[in-house]
Parts: structure tokens; sequence; C-alpha cells
């Protein structure tokens, strides 16, 4: 009985998390032109696509095969075998299903950063890459029995794996490609490039905020024992982060720019989302308050420095989102857990915790950046990273699919 709940509870959440990426695909439509709406719903579609071929033949064996010096999993491709080492307590294709639908975030992630210039069939190679190398790694230093999770570090439910893993790679994807034609005057000013749909940007941000309810409280895997009230709290953990993120927000652009930014406000409900994800199961609904009060702020200011000082053009906010608040919201694992073994620094754990984590976002990051470096520059050199500036005026819509406008029953004014 228990294994029949725990695998249909594992299946539901995988569903939800699955839905997800409509939302990711409403939000990077919606937060950019329209020229480029097509190109960004087949990126979407294809990356879970591509995704769950890749991590089938070879990405999950090296993220939970069995163990090699604490680094990575044995290779086990088209995952054969019994995989009774994991000890799941659900059926074993639920769990490869469970961590498929987890693995195409990832890759998800980059897409919005480097939308409306890069070449789709760069898009996706380096998706592949992801899904086969740089997340499975990773995943198997913190989820799959590596140095990382023997160490201590927490991450419930993907904060640093999934979160700032994929900023990571958007980050460096973003730097190495350039800004949108315009998007920068000599002077080195910001242009503001609307969206062409917030109402598709709002749909995106609100079916995220339902499949979260998949992501975090399903990583328990299990709705039996103390599972299910642990699984409880965090659906309260998860929805009051991102409640919190949006409400401060709000206030703080409503200071800010005299009007409450409606774009920020959405992205913000994402960021404490992000936030919360890594210690949903261990904090009280105070601390994921102040978690989600925090990535509120780091939205908005982590936001408007990737843009107007380090200059990175990034369409739809990724970076800061999934990066910086991953970054954030695993450190607040060291101040505020309240449950489990590792206390967290306020609550009587003293600094170890939070050392484990600030090891953990250090050593995920440098293997990141460097992965992310070589797949970059690599493509760059090779086959192109980029579209051509006539291709990238007129939109990638026409140039890369052959199609005049995904609103082709619309009159469409778009600019550069």
């Amino acid at each position: 009985m228990e294994l029949s709940i725990n695998t249909m509870w594992t299946l539901l959440a995988a569903v939800l998390v699955f839905w997800m990426q409509a939302g990711f695909a409403m939000v990077e439509t919606g937060f950019t032109r329209a020229k480029n709406a097509g190109n960004i719903i087949m990126k979407n579609l294809m990356d879970f696509a591509l995704g769950s071929i890749i991590f089938w033949i070879l990405g999950f064996g090296l993220m939970f095969g069995k163990d090699i010096a604490g680094f990575i999993g044995a290779p086990n491709f088209f995952i054969q075998g019994d995989l009774s080492y994991l000890n799941l307590g659900v059926s074993k294709d639920a769990y490869i299903f469970f961590q498929t639908v987890f693995c195409a975030t990832a890759a998800t992630i980059v897409s919005g950063a480097m939308a409306e210039r890069t070449k789709f069939s760069s898009y996706c190679i380096y998706s592949v890459v992801i899904s086969a190398v740089i997340y499975p790694v990773v995943g198997h230093w913190i989820w799959g029995g590596g140095w990382l999770q023997n160490l201590g570090f927490h991450d419930f439910a993907g904060s640093t794996v999934v979160h700032s893993l994929g900023g990571w790679c958007a980050l460096i994807g973003a730097a190495i490609l350039g800004p949108r034609i315009g998007k920068y005057t000599k002077e080195g000013k910001s242009n503001a490039f609307p969206g062409h749909s917030l109402t598709l940007g709002a749909l995106g941000v609100f079916i995220l905020w339902m499949g979260w309810f998949g992501f975090n409280p399903g990583s328990t895997l299990s709705l039996t024992g103390d599972n299910l009230n642990i699984a409880s709290r965090v659906f309260i953990t998860t929805n009051l982060a991102a409640s919190f993120a949006a409400a401060t927000t709000m206030m703080i652009t409503w200071i800010k720019y005299k009007k409450p930014d409606i774009s920020m406000t959405l992205n913000a409900v994402l960021a404490g989302l992000v936030a919360i994800t890594a210690g949903c199961d261990v904090v009280t609904p105070a601390g994921s308050a102040i978690i989600g009060i925090v990535s509120g702020f780091v939205v908005v200011f982590g936001i408007e420095f990737i843009d107007k000082v380090v200059k990175i053009d990034d369409p739809v906010g990724a970076i800061g989102v999934h990066c910086l608040n991953g970054v954030v919201g695993t450190i607040m694992v060291g101040l505020f857990a309240a449950y489990g073994d590792n206390l967290g620094l306020f609550y009587g754990g003293g600094f170890k915790s939070l050392g484990i984590q600030l090891l953990g976002i250090i050593v995920v990051a440098a293997w990141t950046i460097a992965c992310a470096l070589v797949l970059f520059k690599t493509l760059k050199a090779t086959v192109g990273l980029r579209v051509s500036t006539e291709e990238e005026i007129r939109g990638l819509d026409l140039q890369e699919h052959g199609i005049d406008s995904a609103y082709a029953d619309f009159q469409t004014t778009d600019t550069l």
C-alpha cells in the first residue's frame, strides 16, 4: 500500500513539474518580442524532448549510477538493470520520470537569458550537453550519493542543483553571446525592450507557481509516515516565500519607480519560489517569509546590476531570478534550518551548516562556469552561437523556422 501511495504521489508531482515547461514557455514568450515567439516555443519544446532522450541514454546513469569516488555515477546507458541500491520507496519508472522532468528544467532556464539572438541548432546542442553531463554531475554530488550529500549539504528540491546551475550557464552563455542589437547605446545606457505580452508572462508565472507545488512537496517522494507532515509543511513554506517576495518587490518598485512594476513583481514570484526550494522542508513558515522578503530585494537589485552595471543582456531576468536567488536560497538553509540534523545558525546549529552550504555553492559554481565556458566558446568557434544581424532584426521566427509570425491572424508592429 505504501509503495502505491508513494508512487502515485510521485507521478502526480512529476506531471506538475512537467507542466512547468508550459510556464517557462509562456514567461519567456511574453517577456520577449513577438517576432521571436515561435522560436521560443520551439526551444522550450525541444529542450524537454531532447533532454528526456539524453537523460535516458546517459544522464540518469551519471547522476544516480553506483557512486564512483563521490564524484560521478557509473554510466548506466538506457537505464538498464536493478536500481535497488538507491533504496527507492517508489516504483523504478516513477522515479526515472520524476528525475527526468527536473533535468529538463535546468536547460530551460538558459533559454530565456539567451533569447532573441541564438541559433536554434546551437541551442539544441547546448541543451543536450547540459542534460547529459553538466547537470547530472552536480546532481550526483548532491542527490546521488556523492561527496556533497555525504558532507551534509542540503538542497531539498534544487535551488542549487537545478536553478543556480541553470543560472550560471545562462550567465556565461549570455555574456559570450553578447547583447541584442540596440540594447546598449554607445555611452553604455541600457535600452528597455518591452515584452510583447504581459498577459502571457503572467499566465506563465501562475503556471509555474502551480507547478512548484509538485516541484517542492513532490521531492519527498512519499506521502507516508513523517513525509506526510513534511510535504504538507512544504506547501506552506513554498507559497509564503513566493507571496512575500511578490509583496516586497511590489513595494520596492512602487517606491523606487513611483509605480508598482508588473513584470518585476511577476519575476519576484519566481525568485521567491527559487529561493525557498533548497530549504522548504527544514524552515518554519516565519523563516520562509524572511527568505521571500530577501529574494524580493535580490531580484530587483540583482536584475538591475546585471543589466546596467555588468551589462549582460538577459531578456527575461533569468540570471537574477534563478542564479542569484538559487545562491541566496541555498545560503538561507545555513541560517534558517529549524528541523533535521543540521540546524541553521539562527537555530543553534553554529556555523557548520552555513559553511557546508557555502562550500557547495562555490564548487557547483566553479564546475558549471568552467563547463559552460568550454561549451559556449566551442559552439561559437564551430557551428556558431549567434544568428546574423539581418536574421536578428527580421526575427528568428522567419529566419530560423520559415514562418512570418507566430500570430498569423494578427497584425504585429515589432521594432528593434
